[in-house]
């Protein structure tokens, strides 16, 4: 069942993509509304400012919009529009540090763990962003914890944790191998439960 769901809903993108390509604006406002809450969320969560996601998410789709021709739909149509979203916050990332002369490197490995190796388990499931956002009294200080991660850390966990996506469709959004992956979330978990466990510890 699982797998004809899958089959039909890229049957679907397909179409979809294909329709967009011919110009149709009901096929591309579908895309749109089908994709823009997930996309305004994460933005939201990455970038942590409502103003900026607000801008980026459109971005996301004006970007979209321009490069249907390219698209050869070698990757989902989820896993297309995640990794523009995500290309642009990254370029965000790049210009506000930029504008505020703090050196960013994308092979920076102090605080992400990059060479922590791709054979680590990810943490237990106690500190997981989508289980304690359920928890009312909770979702304010995950949000908080999240916005303090580094970027390439938030952006995995968020993929994984709160869009449900697996190792191998986020390496295909971020272009990163899969042990890369593992080893950001793994160490994403590891920033959430010290935060999260001063906090239960204060109450």
């Amino acid at each position: 069942m699982a797998t004809a769901q899958v089959m039909r809903a890229g049957f679907a993108d397909s179409t979809l993509i294909e329709r967009c390509r011919r110009r149709d604006e009901a096929a591309f406002a579908e895309v749109v509304a089908r994709y823009k809450n997930k996309i305004y969320n994460y933005v939201c969560r990455m970038m942590g400012n409502d103003d900026d996601a607000e801008d980026i998410t459109q971005e996301v789709f004006i970007r979209m919009y321009q490069s249907l021709g390219s698209f050869r739909q070698q990757s989902s149509l989820n896993t297309w529009v995640f990794r523009i979203a995500s290309n642009l916050c990254i370029d965000h990332f790049r210009r506000r540090k930029k504008h505020q002369a703090i050196a960013y490197s994308l092979d920076e490995t102090d605080d992400t763990g990059e060479r922590a190796g791709p054979d680590r388990e990810v943490p237990d499931a106690t500190y997981e962003p989508q289980r304690l956002l359920a928890s009312s009294e909770m979702s304010a200080q995950i949000e908080i914890a999240l916005t303090h991660l580094p970027d390439k850390l938030r952006s995995v966990v968020l993929l994984y944790d709160l869009e449900e996506m697996s190792y191998e469709e986020i390496a295909r959004v971020l272009e990163i191998p899969v042990g890369t992956v593992k080893s950001r979330l793994f160490n994403a978990r590891l920033q959430l439960r010290k935060r999260l466990s001063d906090y239960l510890n204060q109450e």
